[in-house]
């Protein structure tokens, strides 16, 4: 039971840290001593003029010779304040510290200081509980409540201090409700972390490892001192416990925060604004916090936000992302992810990044379980349309979009870029491959350049492909098309009154390959039935079954051509044998998102292994490790792409005839997107009910300009002359050569 006691007079502003945690020869100041800087000119003690002119201003202190200063200091600037402990403070001038429209004089007014180190040009005024803090220079503290540091305090990581119990620990519960893949947060824990240690489970060495390994990374004992960066402003706060505030960072009005690190820098300031209170946390560079959000057991990557009274609880936020309004509980969300809506729900998944839930999207419900130890997986691109509803556990590829249902099972999709319906007046289940491809284009083809743009990081740890068409899609779209194959075969021996079951696999890829092919007659007409697609015993149809296979196939000529470009246009003396030679090889077929980077499984797995042999000791020598990965990336990809062209051509070594009718579907391919482009964006110009608000065209195109204005219209239609130059630039190269 909590209880109000009565302690030794002296314990105001002595004995922080407690004597059995003390090392041998030090006193309580040894880890505080260590966090500070000491003036040029060093501290001094007051003199006695000094010391009754601050008596005079009404002020006190339990012991004047635990005042140090530093020249200059103005007494003047000093009133109305206690201080306890020792208390050493920078130059106080007769000075105004302005921070937006708010200007407030240096110095220390109508405030409770305990044991703290203060810089120079400092202005704190009515703060009522200022305890064991290292303040930087030009800081403002305005109006607050209740801010100080404890001797175990652990600024949001999951580490214990000396003589604290494992029941202590913080853990995020990520992924799962129950728990059985929680992780421990880190100041500088990015998602590919988060994802390696809560998906390998199974991997009990690489768990040992990576749990000492986050205890190792700090130093476990006590006493060290909250810190308060340079140029910070604290304003109209009320609690502010064991929290660690980098340079730069801007609070105001908040209610609550409690064993936190927030980063922030000059070039990457964070904000924190009124009603917000978060509580056992990591906040990254250039983060925003606003209007009521709630916070508790949390990661928030690098300039991503919180708006609008959000929930974000057990879970952690990637880069680059936004969540205003809603309730997310116990997720790993990878970069660049968006929910806006106040009335969304997203529960127990990782999403793979490059997201967005639509008002009304309910992920997440438990009812169709008798416990709650079930998980969503969502490829990037993952966006549930309005008031879309889905059952745990389900799976879904890269950039499937789900059209508003309450869908009744549990799904399993593996087919990319599809369009997912809930038909319940036939109730059957509808999926309809590569829809994005063909009919929406624009959203498509915008996708890589708005994330790029979006991408304001000026620390960048969590490396991320933003390429929509990368070897991680090329796979699943592979994947897809043998899957189209094989069930449109089935559905032709069904017709034909024959059993798929007599026929092998490879017989069936192989008919529904020769099904699929050229003008697609014979595929008309089949009822194409997906395989394990939903937990029911109702059909998945798959509309369109031709035009996505066909669809998908353009796919992989635009992600191969587009690498294959690059690598020509920046080897200038390549030619068919000496491209052979540097990117042929067998494909490699297993590729892994960590966390929005990229990588090969067996590159990962050998990560895994490096950590469980101490090959990787600490968790900067894993992110060293990322880099390296990423910077043979570039590489990797293009090698991928090559054998992806391979793969279409079917041959291992391309020729001259290969190369043309590659080149040549590459430039038509490139014409089919700039078409689609306008196509799928002229609908919102020209459709009825979008003029019906506006009193005339001119009306219209004053608000919203017209569609030959569209700057991404622009840009597509320039790349694709220059592509089309390119290619010309290489035909010659490479085959009239």
């Amino acid at each position: 039971m909590d209880q109000v006691r009565i302690v030794p007079a002296e314990n105001m502003g002595r004995n922080f840290i407690p004597e059995e945690y003390l090392p041998k020869g030090e006193d309580e100041y040894y880890q505080r001593n260590k966090q500070t800087t000491q003036p040029k000119t060093g501290w001094r003690n007051l003199s006695s003029d000094e010391v009754e002119r601050l008596v005079k201003n009404n002020n006190t202190a339990e012991d004047w010779d635990s005042i140090l200063v530093t020249d200059p200091f103005d007494t003047n600037q000093i009133k109305n304040t206690n201080f306890y402990g020792l208390i050493r403070i920078g130059c106080v001038r007769n000075v105004i510290i302005q921070h937006h429209d708010l200007r407030v004089p240096a110095g220390i007014t109508n405030s409770l200081i305990i044991s703290c180190d203060i810089g120079n040009d400092v202005a704190i005024h009515e703060a009522h509980y200022l305890a064991h803090y290292i303040i930087g220079d030009r800081c403002i503290i305005f109006n607050i409540d209740e801010m100080h540091t404890t001797d175990h305090a652990k600024f949001g990581n999951g580490i214990l201090k000396e003589g604290e119990p494992e029941s202590v620990r913080t853990w995020l519960d990520i992924m799962n409700e129950t728990g059985c893949r929680k992780v421990l947060p880190f100041e500088n824990m990015i998602t590919a972390d988060a994802y390696m240690w809560a998906k390998y489970r199974d991997d009990a060495v690489l768990q040992k490892k990576l749990k000492t390994m986050t205890q190792d990374s700090m130093d476990n004992r006590r006493g060290f001192y909250g810190t308060m960066g340079e140029h910070c402003v604290i304003k109209n706060s009320r609690i502010l416990k064991d929290v660690k505030i980098g340079p730069y960072c801007y609070i105001k009005g908040a209610n609550k925060l409690k064993n936190l690190t927030i980063n922030s820098s000059e070039q990457e300031p964070s904000q924190i604004g009124e009603g917000v209170e978060m509580v056992n946390g990591i906040i990254g560079y250039g983060c925003h916090i606003f209007y009521g959000c709630k916070a508790v057991k949390f990661i928030l990557g690098n300039n991503s936000n919180l708006k609008y009274g959000a929930r974000l609880i057990n879970s952690f936020l990637g880069d680059n992302s936004t969540i205003s309004c809603c309730e997310v509980l116990n997720n790993l969300i990878f970069p660049a992810h968006e929910q806006h809506h106040n009335n969304s729900f997203l529960v127990a998944a990782v999403v793979m990044g490059q997201s967005n839930m639509a008002a009304g999207a309910t992920i997440g419900s438990n009812h169709n379980s008798r416990s709650n130890d079930n998980e969503i997986q969502a490829g990037r691109g993952f966006w549930p349309g309005l008031c879309t509803s889905l059952k745990h556990s389900s799976r879904f590829a890269s950039f499937v979009l789900i059209s508003k249902a309450d869908y009744p099972a549990e799904l399993d999709i593996p087919l990319p870029f599809s369009l997912l319906n809930n038909n319940v007046a036939k109730d059957r289940l509808e999926v309809m491959p590569a829809f994005w491809w063909m009919y929406n284009m624009y959203a498509l083809a915008r996708n890589s350049w708005k994330f790029n743009q979006r991408d304001k990081r000026i620390f960048k740890v969590q490396n991320i492909e933003f390429d929509t068409f990368a070897p991680d899609t090329a796979e699943e779209i592979i994947h897809a098309m043998q899957l189209l194959e094989i069930w449109t075969a089935k559905a032709h021996l069904l017709q034909a009154g024959e059993l798929p079951g007599t026929y092998s696999e490879n017989r069936l890829s192989e008919q529904g390959r020769q099904l699929l092919s050229g003008a697609g007659q014979l595929a008309e007409g089949l009822e194409v039935l997906g395989e394990n697609m939903e937990h029911s015993k109702r059909k998945a149809v798959i509309l369109k079954a031709y035009q996505g296979y066909q669809a998908y196939k353009d796919m992989l000529y635009y992600y191969s051509g587009k690498n294959l470009i690059a690598y020509l246009n920046a080897s200038p003396e390549a030619d068919m044998t000496s491209v052979q030679k540097a990117l042929g090889g067998r494909r490699v077929q297993e590729w892994v998102n960590m966390g929005g980077q990229i990588m090969k499984k067996k590159d990962l797995d050998r990560l895994r292994s490096d950590i469980r042999t101490d090959k990787l000791k600490t968790w900067e020598a894993i992110h060293n490790r990322y880099d390296t990965l990423w910077d043979h990336y570039q590489s990797d990809k293009q090698k991928h792409a090559f054998s992806v062209m391979c793969w279409l051509c079917g041959t291992g070594n391309p020729g001259k005839k290969e190369w043309t009718f590659f080149l040549d579907r590459l430039i038509e391919v490139q014409e089919y997107i700039n078409h689609q482009v306008y196509i799928s964006r002229k609908k919102d110009y020209e459709n009825h009910f979008r003029q019906a608000t506006f009193r005339n065209m001119d009306e219209m195109t004053a608000a919203i300009g017209t569609i030959e204005d569209n700057s991404f219209i622009v840009q597509v239609r320039e790349e694709t002359n220059e592509l089309k130059k390119l290619v010309t630039d290489i035909r010659k190269k490479i085959i009239n050569r």
